[in-house]
């Protein structure tokens, strides 16, 4: 079901008010809701933000902006269903790391930490295109992990 709304700035961020109308029929996931929609004919993927006593609120990234040929104060037309794709994302283990755990018998150690803390550590390291600063977020996490510390971080 088409809506259409004013794009206003909360902050920085440009966002719309979603009617009720449209979330319900949404199922939320731990408040929030995975959408894919359009805005002006424009496809996006985003979330839905609950607002405390208020409605969810949708917000524009400048791609969307862009794509949807709209800026703040313009009223836009959106069309929103709910994404129910698998959005988690896999982020291998770095060579370099593998080796580095391996040769240092702490593998087992890095697999204790949190999954949300590895996931960090292997999303920082894919990121990074410089071999010598690849080396060097390595040695700081077996430095880390060395030193027992549950709180591994790179940079």
């Amino acid at each position: 079901m088409p809506f259409k709304a004013q794009i206003y700035k909360v902050g920085i961020n440009p966002c719309v008010e979603v009617p009720a109308s449209v979330t319900a029929k949404m199922k939320a996931i731990k408040g929030y809701i995975p959408v894919a929609g359009k805005i002006n004919g424009h496809a996006f993927k985003q979330t839905l933000v609950p607002v405390k006593g208020g409605p969810y609120r949708l917000y524009v990234n400048i791609p969307m902006l862009k794509g949807g040929e709209t800026k703040v104060g313009d009223i836009a037309t959106f069309t929103l269903k709910q994404d129910r794709s698998n959005r988690k994302k896999d982020y291998p283990m770095n060579v370099a790391l593998k080796k580095a755990l391996t040769s240092n018998k702490l593998l087992p150690r890095f697999n204790a930490l949190t999954k949300s803390r590895k996931k960090d550590i292997l999303k920082y390291l894919g990121s990074l295109k410089n071999e010598e600063t690849i080396m060097k977020n390595v040695d700081k996490v077996i430095r880390q992990l060395k030193e027992s510390r549950s709180t591994v971080r790179v940079p």
